[in-house]
């Protein structure tokens, strides 16, 4: 569900921005000076959307627009032709994102959200109110960099330009170029397919500079951070599994999660994700330790069938079982930190016999679904967790990159890397919606002049070549919105 807070701020401060303008514009004494005020500024108020317009940028622009003509020929024709693909290749990634969610609300147990290539995005609900500087940054950049586009095509094209504005619609900012209609008009289909193709050209070159940026990160801090040793904790949410005296502390390295190594981030995520769909490990534990350090005490099935077999209230000692010399199950009461203290991982007491004859695989006998975990993170002392990985897995933000001096920041490279990650994901998300052929969106202009370049004289009469583009934005539309809905209800709704 959308958090109520969130829709309260958001309505709440738009109410109140459009009853000050209500209350100014009907006021007697200060409407004109208010009209006045917002057109030198360029500014204009309506529900849910603040928009602003200026000419300042315009001789920018024209200096861009006539920079190098030849190699801007090229470059916006090649724009051309990635936006009459990536026209067709949007219609084909809706089309599987629809089947992929359809397949998803059908199902009984519904599977990882994240697997669709395309999802909604709400902030607040699947987007972490701790990461909205990063999503709205990179969503305000990519827009600008997109009309960026659309103005230099323009003016190399010969297409008076207006004027550059930005916008801010409920919560999402944007950018907007005002060209001249009667000269974009005039110019050839194959000339405004340049200057409409240029928007999700400049996103996509926009999302390839993020990932030149992020892939060779490691080598572009390497003077400063390495990495490939293990995964730095950045934060510990407090309260959570992870925290406390024998817990996880900002600058630890992890270096091993049970038997699974970790040298970056992403192992710790797939790590976790393999031990919660294997089976719980064991620990070799020599039967001389068994003896010494056994509580004795009642064995008992607990409701889910699990085996508990301490029934003290410390919440150091852990029930373990393992098979005695006649292959009978037996289960043992055990201070946890103490038994398996320099201990080796196991699946059976063959594991074990290899290292040690005198030794037994002990399992821990615990709750189905959670748990026994031992976090390695030298100098200090294993950390051990009991519980359902994801609580752990949450609990904890890391980083792959570690400081080569103590004066510099362990948040930086995770800052450059989650803005790539951002202007990667949204600036690709806004070239793939902007070529959908839909009403309202580059798309149906692409589709327009596409059609007008191509079918000119297959289908002469032009009523008729609009009557057939109008069919497939209309299908484009309604796939797009099919996705939008659908996809806001499972974000929102299950």
């Amino acid at each position: 569900m959308i958090p109520i807070p969130l829709v309260v701020v958001v309505l709440g401060g738009w109410c109140a921005i459009y009853l000050a303008d209500t209350l100014l514009t009907s006021s007697k004494s200060y409407k004109n000076s208010y009209e006045e005020w917002l057109s030198s500024r360029g500014l204009s108020i309506s529900p849910f959307h603040i928009r602003w317009q200026t000419t300042v940028f315009n001789r920018l622009f024209y200096k861009w627009g006539r920079w190098k003509p030849h190699f801007l020929y090229l470059w916006f024709n090649l724009g051309m032709v990635f936006g009459i693909i990536a026209m067709f290749g949007s219609i084909i990634l809706l089309g599987k994102t629809l089947i992929q969610t359809l397949n998803q609300m059908m199902a009984e147990s519904p599977g990882n959200q994240n697997d669709r290539m395309l999802q909604v995005v709400v902030p607040g609900v699947n987007l972490p109110v701790s990461q909205l500087t990063y999503f709205f940054s990179a969503i305000f950049i990519s827009g600008v960099i997109h009309e960026v586009g659309h103005g230099v095509a323009a003016v190399r094209e010969t297409v008076r330009f207006n004027g550059f504005g930005m916008f801010v619609f409920v919560v999402y900012p944007g950018a907007f170029v005002d060209l001249f209609t009667t000269h974009l008009q005039l110019v050839s289909p194959v000339q405004q397919l340049r200057i409409f193709c240029a928007g999700v050209w400049h996103n996509f070159i926009l999302g390839v500079l993020g990932l030149l940026i992020l892939f060779p990160l490691p080598v572009f801090l390497y003077p400063f951070y390495y990495t490939g040793v293990g995964a730095l904790v950045t934060e510990v949410l407090e309260d959570s599994p992870a925290s406390g005296s024998r817990g996880l502390f900002i600058r630890d390295i992890i270096t091993q999660v049970q038997d699974c190594t970790i040298t970056k981030v992403d192992d710790w995520h797939t790590c976790l994700a393999d031990i919660s769909q294997k089976p719980q490990i064991g620990y070799c534990i020599s039967t001389l330790t068994l003896q010494q350090l056994h509580f004795p005490s009642r064995v008992y099935r607990r409701l889910d069938g699990s085996i508990e077999c301490c029934s003290n209230s410390s919440l150091t000692d852990v029930c373990f079982a393992y098979s005695g010399n006649k292959q009978s199950q037996q289960y043992s009461c055990l201070p946890a930190r103490k038994a398996i203290q320099a201990s080796l991982e196991c699946r059976s007491n063959i594991d074990c016999q290899k290292a040690a004859p005198n030794s037994v695989c002990a399992i821990p006998s615990i709750e189905n679904q959670t748990r026994f975990i031992r976090v390695k993170h030298p100098p200090q002392l294993d950390m051990l967790f009991i519980g359902f990985t994801v609580h752990l897995e949450y609990g904890v933000s890391l980083s792959s990159f570690i400081p080569r001096y103590e004066i510099l920041s362990i948040d930086l490279p995770v800052m450059i890397e989650t803005f790539c990650k951002y202007i990667i994901s949204l600036s690709g998300a806004l070239a793939v919606i902007n070529a959908v052929p839909c009403f309202a969106l580059d798309g149906q202009w692409i589709l327009n002049s596409f059609l007008e370049a191509t079918l000119s004289s297959v289908i002469v009469e032009k009523e008729n070549r609009e009557l057939f583009g109008f069919f497939i934005l209309l299908g484009g539309t309604a796939l797009l919105t099919a996705n939008v809905v659908l996809g806001l209800w499972m974000v929102t709704a299950r």
